[in-house]
């Protein structure tokens, strides 16, 4: 197995006298899919966003590449950032924008940092408008797209900028099974496509365990589980149990 790209050491969250990470211990392994599952309200979206430094630890570690991130120098910093992607749950498209606009801004954004004139980007987009189906609603906007297709839009744009690592906040909330499956079918192929790392936090159960490769479990603030999807059935822990065959029923 491809070793840890990022690791979680002893990382603990609190918001007042909320403690919803209480010590977590978590590997993100390198090219794999790792789904993080969870009752509502346990703090999943809370650990993703650690990753992405929208969030920072109370204490502990956060290492990438066996560095911690505090350690590790600007220029690497910045070259994690420009590596790192991510997709919101309610797909955080721009109304006043339209698609094409929408799926350019990370490029834009990553111009106007870099100081650069052109990069290429309706080459760029166009490509990846036509890999995801999105063919000739350039000139549309959000409002006027099915959930479905602003699914595909928040996934163009998160993947146009080549990532490495991609991040999911529950990607699938508010469609149909069919779309649902649809979005998961998308992600697993472009993963395997592309080899991005992916950190998937879903409430899809059982459906999730045909996608990702690596499964953690995220209850009471603490990772209680941590493995892959054979190792999942055939935990003891009785935790972890309930609420997988408490959700697949």
């Amino acid at each position: 197995m491809e070793p840890a790209l990022i690791e979680f050491k002893n990382i603990k969250k609190s918001f007042g006298t909320n403690h919803v990470l209480k010590g977590i211990n978590l590997s993100i392994t390198k090219g794999l899919i790792t789904a993080i599952i969870g009752k509502s309200g346990t703090g999943k979206s809370v650990l993703l966003k650690h990753i992405i430094g929208l969030i920072q630890p109370d204490s502990g570690q956060l290492l990438f590449e066996g560095q911690p991130i505090d350690h590790i120098s600007r220029k690497k910093k910045n070259a994690l950032q420009r590596d790192l992607s991510y997709m919101f749950q309610d797909n955080a498209l721009f109304d006043f924008m339209n698609i094409y606009d929408n799926i350019a801004l990370p490029l834009k954004e990553a111009r106007r940092q870099a100081g650069q004139t052109d990069i290429s980007i309706r080459d760029k987009v166009d490509q990846r408008m036509n890999q995801l189906g999105l063919e000739g609603i350039q000139e549309k906007f959000p409002q006027q797209l099915s959930g479905g297709m602003k699914k595909r839009v928040a996934l163009a744009r998160a993947l146009v900028t080549n990532p490495k690592i991609v991040l999911f906040d529950e990607p699938t909330t508010g469609l149909d099974p069919v779309r649902k499956r649809n979005v998961h079918t998308m992600i697993q192929e472009y993963q395997e496509k592309f080899g991005f790392t992916a950190v998937i936090v879903s409430h899809d159960i059982p459906e999730i365990f045909d996608v990702a490769q690596k499964i953690a479990m995220l209850d009471e603030g603490l990772i209680i589980f941590e493995g892959t999807r054979d190792e999942l059935f055939t935990s003891d822990s009785d935790r972890l149990n309930h609420f997988i065959h408490g959700r697949e029923s």
